[in-house]
């Protein structure tokens, strides 16, 4: 009795766990980013889950997650340029998968499409857009070079359903000679614009000692004008003064003025002569001759 009670209770057990693997098998979780692709017997049967909790037949149906989130994937690549200048350089690229391709792209390719397809891509577009520029044009339209090999990756990769979102060029790097050349370059560039604004500072000295020079010379000239006419101004108004004296003088001169000025300065001595219109001849008591006026 004890037997068939253990042996029942064993079958029960068994069954609880057969019956927890079925309930198990038979539910599946998508996440979030991520596109189910339903696989029945190993055939990708085309049709797909989105994400979330999902019920399916246990041990027959699998579910394969294709991711896609925008992933990143750099890429080291090395070129030739135009002129023949050997390129090294990382391309950064940001990508994701369609989810309206993750059914196709797994069933004509698996999940490692990024080995299969991108990589070959990233390194066949940068080869051939580079070869188009010399060696210097790389650095100097960086950004027109990036956007061209975005361009002609995401021509070669969506009919697969993978979309390029962004491409960067992380680094550039040239052989040894080149970036001498370069170098030597960018000195020699230095040196002539270094000589080319000495030249530059003297010119602006130079104009600016003969505008110093034209400034002096003009204040000069002005100052010299200035006092020329303060000295004729002076000469005018001392000859105006003495010729209003003069007339003051003039006018202030009557004859009885006259009269009285001889009077003052008469010594009260009569001149011998005097001879004039209207002159009389006196005589003194001394016996000498003198002239009376009218």
């Amino acid at each position: 009795m004890k037997e068939k009670k253990a042996k029942g209770l064993v079958v029960f057990i068994l069954v609880l766990i057969v019956g927890a693997i079925v309930l198990f098998s038979s539910m599946t979780t998508v996440p979030s980013g991520h596109t189910g692709v339903v696989v029945r017997l190993g055939k990708v049967t085309g049709s797909t889950y989105g994400d979330g909790l999902h019920f399916k037949a246990p041990f027959i149906v699998k579910v394969v997650k294709m991711n896609n989130q925008v992933q990143k994937e750099e890429v080291e690549c090395n070129a030739v340029s135009k002129d023949l200048q050997t390129v090294s350089t990382v391309i950064a690229v940001n990508y994701h998968l369609a989810a309206d391709s993750s059914a196709d792209m797994y069933k004509n390719v698996g999940e490692g499409y990024m080995d299969k397809i991108l990589l070959p891509a990233v390194q066949e577009s940068t080869k051939a857009i580079m070869a188009n520029y010399r060696a210097e044009g790389l650095i100097t339209q960086r950004g027109t070079v990036s956007v061209e090999i975005e361009e002609l990756i995401q021509s070669k990769v969506q009919n697969y359903g993978i979309l390029i979102d962004s491409l960067n060029i992380t680094n550039f790097e040239f052989s040894a000679e080149f970036d001498a050349a370069i170098e030597a370059k960018q000195v020699a560039e230095q040196n002539k614009l270094k000589a080319e604004t000495e030249k530059e500072q003297k010119v602006i000295e130079a104009e600016a000692a003969a505008s110093e020079k034209t400034i002096a010379a003009q204040a000069e000239a002005d100052a010299a004008k200035l006092k020329a006419e303060g000295e004729a101004e002076a000469i005018k108004l001392k000859a105006d003064a003495e010729a209003e004296a003069n007339e003051k003088i003039a006018k202030s001169l009557t004859t009885e003025v006259l009269n009285n000025k001889a009077i003052e300065k008469w010594n009260g001595e009569y001149p011998d002569v005097v001879a004039g219109d209207g002159a009389e001849m006196l005589i003194d008591a001394t016996g000498k001759t003198a002239a009376a006026a009218e």
